[in-house]
């Protein structure tokens, strides 16, 4: 939910909408896209290597 609020949040910054937005622009798309894949690393990439290392130990 964090994640997505901050996702969400960006967006009028990175779609430059509004006053100055132009500038901030990249700043905001590098925002979202470690926002992106630090939720995609904690909830999927980091229990899947978990899993496989536990499953190996357990033969």
């Amino acid at each position: 939910m964090t994640s997505l609020a901050i996702v969400f949040g960006m967006l009028p910054i990175a779609l430059g909408l509004g006053p100055g937005a132009e500038a901030r622009a990249p700043m905001a798309h590098a925002i979202i896209g470690g926002v992106i894949t630090s939720t995609l690393l904690t909830l999927v990439v980091v229990p899947t290597v978990y899993e496989l290392i536990h499953a190996r130990r357990s033969h």
